[in-house]
């Protein structure tokens, strides 16, 4: 919905400009007016839609191995993400967490039914329950081998998975993955989309990394 009410606006302000300039050059004033109060009429609908998809959304955590939707502004949501599994250890290779390693299982997984699909700018963090953010861990992930990209492309029916890994402090609470992707353009579409989890002021979907006993353990 909220894709085709922006492809809405995008559309009917370029009808609208049209409009607007046979208005002037045929100096037609009812016109004019006319396209005015329609512009503000459609814009204060859709300022209205956008703020209450934002201010009634809830914020989510996936448990294990329940998948979260990638959908951009395109149609197509066919792109899901999962957590598999996730570690904790206190060394990697040579290197020593200042807190704790977290090594998380991402599983990328496609469920369209012709096209082959891909992830485009993933970006993953951790956040506490204090609002905290921790970065992946480069170093510490060069000690769990060769990792496909998030980035590489899924045929239908098709997955696969990486580890990445976060230097996560003893004393985060609740520690939660975010994961998100686009960039550029695609951001900036989304922000102003109504009901996409980018958009601003939108809560968002978190996966669970807590709370997982069959999952946690020293690695």
């Amino acid at each position: 919905m909220g894709v085709i009410l922006l492809l809405m606006t995008i559309g009917g302000t370029f009808g609208a400009a049209v409009l607007f300039a046979l208005a002037v050059w045929t100096r037609r004033a009812w016109l004019k007016n006319f396209v005015l109060g329609g512009v503000a009429v459609w814009y204060g609908f859709y300022l209205i839609a956008f703020t209450l998809s934002s201010v009634f959304s809830e914020e989510k955590t996936l448990a294990l191995n329940e998948p979260k939707e990638f959908c951009g502004f395109y149609f197509d949501c066919h792109l899901h993400t999962a957590v598999a599994g996730v570690w904790r250890a206190k060394t990697l290779g040579d290197r020593t967490a200042a807190g704790e390693f977290y090594i998380v299982k991402v599983r990328v997984f496609s469920n369209a039914k012709r096209e082959p699909l891909h992830l485009v700018a993933a970006e993953a963090r951790i956040i506490d329950e204090q609002k905290r953010e921790f970065a992946r861990d480069a170093e510490a992930e060069k000690f769990l081998g060769e990792q496909p990209a998030f980035e590489k492309t899924v045929g239908p029916a098709e997955s696969f998975t990486r580890e990445i890994v976060f230097d996560v402090p003893a004393d985060a609470r609740n520690p939660r993955l975010d994961l998100r992707d686009g960039y550029g353009i695609d951001r900036a579409i989304e922000a102003v989309l109504v009901g996409d989890e980018d958009s601003l002021g939108h809560k968002r979907q978190f996966f669970a990394l807590d709370g997982q006993p069959e999952t946690v353990g020293m690695r």
